[in-house]
């Protein structure tokens, strides 16, 4: 009887394990990633060593390099292989050291500046000194100023845009041909002004038609009279990119020969009101930005933690670990590849054995034209088909609350998630249901975007400012505020965790995700 009811409570406690999650609590190494995740979180210490020891990234600066370097050398100390997946070359590589800026004015005293200048742009030679003029518009006006341009700072029109002001041969064409359609205009508007004058004319008036603006219409003549550089508006925060139309056509002998600097926009509406009352004051700048002679390869790293049973197929998760070097690249992106990294530590430190392989990918180039994950992409059309799924963190430090996927998913991603809940009562987790979704044709902003042109479904951690730390995206999206210190700590290490635990969850699945339902037919 005894025998019976052993027999009786071994089948009952079969039938309970089979209902709870395959990989919940019951998973040991789900367990240990998330309590090594708890107690030994090195999130921001990953995040602090890639932004304010390394700095700002862009691709062909040495910053770029140091960060392949210490990256490579992270993995390999966890156990895991690397890959550094050549991308491509650049012609010229860049690198930024410090700036500064003042007015010097008898009537203000001396105020400090608050400006950037776009990567790929030239510094001072030194600290440089000099008076300030309106840019000419007009070839008139650039006649009457010409002697007065050496050695002065000139405030160009328009808004700044975070580009640089182009000065390849073609724009210079550009801007000729509005110097002389505006000369035409001028022309004819001088006639339109005596008709209109005219009181027989009184009930017939003619229109005066605009003429065209171009900022820095007389660049070309500028610089070849000797000005010290050019300034122009920019609102706040001050966002500076790169000289992308310049880019794959520089080379060591044509570099940009003025700076090319983007000021706050109220200290500029006060400098501009200063010149037009003709004052006597001086800016003082001292920008250092520097060029490296290429030609300069670039990678993308790529950490692997081979899969124990289906090593041929693969989880992918990173973000980029290039950035824009006005700032420090935190949120954009060392807050996706600091958490990435941290999971991937959390999974071989916890004895996580997955039955396929994990590809911790770090991309190069995503901030001028997603060139590591389309160059991956291109170069490994033979592993597409055995990718589970691509994760990817690219939209800023906040918590991951949720993610969504086809009804196909459900089931295990659900038993996936199922611990995520109960590791901080303040960022609960839910699974969502997914409606099929448009395969995209063209790229999109982010790494994901090659990936889902090609097939491969991405699943989607979903963020939000859970406790209102007031995070603005816009804020710091290529601008001098994407700092270490909009990154909260708590979101940070909580990102980690819950990637380690999907990633490994979807590498430890006996089978593919189906992606039946992930793309409209």
């Amino acid at each position: 009887m005894r025998h019976i009811f052993t027999s009786i409570l071994f089948l009952l406690g079969l039938l309970i394990a089979a209902s709870l999650p395959a990989f919940g609590q019951q998973d040991p190494v789900v367990q240990r990633i998330i309590e090594i995740g708890k107690s030994d979180n090195q999130t921001m210490h990953h995040l602090d060593v890639l932004v304010n020891r390394i700095g700002g990234r862009p691709i062909g600066s040495d910053n770029y390099e140091t960060a392949v370097k210490w990256a490579k050398k992270e993995f390999e100390e966890w156990g895991m292989d690397v890959v550094l997946h050549h991308i491509d070359v650049l012609p010229i590589g860049f690198n930024r050291g410090p700036w500064f800026g003042r007015l010097l004015s008898g009537e203000a005293g001396v105020t400090s500046l608050d400006f950037a200048t776009p990567s790929y742009t030239v510094g001072t030679k030194g600290v440089q000194r000099g008076h300030v003029l309106l840019e000419p518009k007009t070839q008139r006006e650039f006649d009457q100023m010409k002697s007065k341009l050496k050695g002065a700072w000139v405030l160009v029109s328009g808004k700044s845009t975070g580009f640089p002001i182009d000065f390849s041969p073609k724009a210079d064409v550009l801007r000729d041909s509005i110097i002389f359609h505006n000369a035409q205009l001028a022309h004819r508007n001088k006639e339109v002004n005596t008709y209109n004058a005219d009181p027989k004319n009184k009930e017939r008036q003619k229109a005066i038609i605009e003429k065209k603006d171009e900022p820095a219409l007389f660049y070309k003549q500028m610089v070849e009279a000797g000005i010290l550089g050019i300034i122009q508006s920019s609102s706040l925060p001050i966002t500076a990119l790169y000289d992308r139309k310049n880019f794959y056509d520089l080379s060591w002998d044509n570099l940009p020969k003025v700076p090319d600097i983007k000021l706050n926009e109220h200290q500029f509406a006060q400098i501009e009101q200063m010149a037009k009352e003709r004052q006597y004051f001086q800016l003082e700048f001292e920008i250092r930005n520097h060029f490296r002679m290429g030609p300069i390869p670039y990678h993308t790293v790529i950490g692997v933690i081979k899969g124990s049973e289906f090593p041929d197929e693969y989880v992918v998760m990173g973000g980029h670990i290039d950035s824009y070097d006005v700032s420090t690249g935190a949120s954009d992106n060392g807050s996706g590849v600091a958490p990435a990294m941290e999971a991937a530590r959390l999974i071989m430190k916890a004895g996580g054995k997955p039955k396929r392989s994990i590809l911790v990918a770090l991309w190069a180039g995503e901030e001028f034209g997603l060139l590591g994950s389309s160059a991956w992409v291109e170069d490994n059309q033979d592993k597409l088909k055995n990718i589970s799924a691509m994760f990817n963190r690219d939209g800023g430090p906040t918590v991951p609350t949720s993610l969504a996927v086809p009804p196909a998913m459900m089931s295990d991603l659900e038993k996936i998630c199922a611990p995520i809940s109960d590791i901080n009562p303040e960022f609960p987790f839910s699974v969502n249901s997914l409606s099929p979704r448009t395969k995209p044709v063209v790229a999109g902003g982010t790494d994901t975007a090659p990936f889902l042109m090609a097939g491969v479904p991405v699943i989607d951690l979903r963020t939000e400012d859970v406790k209102g730390y007031n995070f603005s995206y816009r804020e710091i999206w290529h601008t001098t505020r994407d700092t270490y210190d909009k990154c909260p700590p708590d979101y940070m290490n909580h990102t980690s965790i819950v990637t380690a635990v999907v990633v490994y969850g979807v590498a430890n699945l006996d089978h593919l995700l189906p992606r039946e339902g992930y793309f409209k037919e």
